[in-house]
């Protein structure tokens, strides 16, 4: 076995990461019969191996500590230990926290790095004041850096993030995130009639702007009956930090709070909503960086309408009025007034609907993304023939 797709996140989880991991694992496991998988173990277990799906074998190995950077050494130190009786030909891998610990390690190998995310950018809306560390932030930048110039192929789920790294079209390939539509089925919108169900599902970072849509619902009830499920994980401080503002918009009543759920439960969530809302922020994360963001591509395929922010990462993902509502991102009086107007038009929330349901079986599903990948390795000269 000579290939490996090494992550530092947890597999399975009810996380977009996750989500993705699994798709990219399966595919490489169809194609090379056989690769390995290696990410976080959930919690301080001891490090295992076994089969996670067809081709696929999985090692979980423990990241524990106070902070992210002990969590990342810790994984490391593991990881050093596992590579040491495996030769391997080919590593993909999605962060600077497992690939540069591969490549000082493994330089002979040639290496996929699939960048989803840059801790020179994300770190500090996930701890703020990180920021202000000027050697932390250094040692990122250069560790980024390393890692794109030592990539045989850099791959990114949006242009805008190829944009932002200026790789050459020669050593770069876009493959958009997708969905499963056997998983994601298919049920038209329902008569919005009586109160309103809105729904929010992803994490509760920051950058999602789960207080835009807190706020939309407080300044639309007056107009219209609404309540709001929130569906995501999130730490205790974000979690209190919604709530509290529900309480002070005295809209306690209509919000409720639910943890990551898997993913046909999140599907029953979804079906049971009028309009689902997805009110990103206009940040360097999501602006700069780029983002291609699963829930935007799970709700088209769902059948759900869909309101979300004009940013360019999301232009890529269809077309407006055409298979979602977009919006001024931040802003509430846009938000509230979308949903009270797609509440009160049926049918454009069925056209929204229909339209953005064949948009995503047509360009974006795990298949079609799974095949992206794969020819990427055969474009490096990697096939089933050369690994065997």
């Amino acid at each position: 076995m000579s290939i490996a797709y090494v992550s530092f996140d947890t597999v399975p989880a009810h996380k977009g990461a996750a989500t993705h991991i699994e798709a990219f694992a399966k595919a490489l496991g169809r194609s090379f019969h056989r690769i390995d998988l290696v990410t976080v173990a959930n919690g301080n277990q001891p490090v295992r191996e076994f089969e996670r799906w067809p081709g696929v074998v999985h090692t979980e190995i423990p990241a524990t500590g106070p902070s992210l950077i002990d969590r990342v050494l810790h994984f490391r130190a593991g990881l050093a230990r596992w590579l040491d009786s495996r030769p391997l030909r080919v590593i993909q891998f999605r962060s600077i926290f497992e690939g540069f610990e591969l490549i000082k390690r493994r330089p002979e190998a040639s290496f996929i790095y699939e960048v989803n995310g840059l801790p020179s950018i994300e770190l500090r809306h996930r701890y703020p004041g990180s920021e202000d560390d000027r050697e932390l932030m250094s040692k990122i930048r250069a560790q980024e850096k390393i890692c794109l110039e030592r990539a045989n192929m850099v791959i990114a789920p949006s242009a805008i993030t190829l944009e932002h790294l200026g790789i050459s079209r020669a050593k770069s390939r876009l493959i958009p995130n997708g969905v499963d539509p056997e998983r994601f089925l298919f049920s038209p919108p329902q008569a919005m009639d009586g109160t309103l169900r809105l729904c929010y599902f992803g994490t509760l970072s920051t950058w999602q702007g789960v207080e835009v849509a807190v706020r939309a619902v407080a300044q639309m009830r007056p107009l219209r009956p609404a309540e709001l499920v929130i569906i995501g994980s999130g730490s205790e401080r974000q979690r209190h930090s919604i709530a509290r503002l529900a309480a002070k918009l005295c809209i306690s009543s209509c919000v409720t709070l639910l943890p990551a759920v898997p993913q046909d439960e999140l599907l029953g969530h979804l079906h049971r909503s009028h309009i689902v809302l997805a009110p990103l922020t206009a940040n360097d994360r999501n602006v700069v960086q780029g983002c291609c963001p699963l829930k935007i591509l799970e709700t088209m395929a769902s059948g759900v309408p869909l309101i979300t922010t004009d940013l360019p990462a999301i232009r890529e993902l269809g077309e407006p009025d055409r298979h979602f509502v977009l919006v001024k991102p931040g802003s509430v009086d846009e938000l509230a007034g979308a949903i009270i107007r797609l509440a009160s038009d049926i049918d454009r929330a069925r056209s929204l609907a229909f339209a953005a349901r064949a948009h995503v079986e047509a360009k974006f599903t795990w298949d079609r993304a799974g095949n992206a990948l794969i020819n990427a390795y055969e474009e490096l000269g990697i096939n089933c023939s050369t690994t065997a």
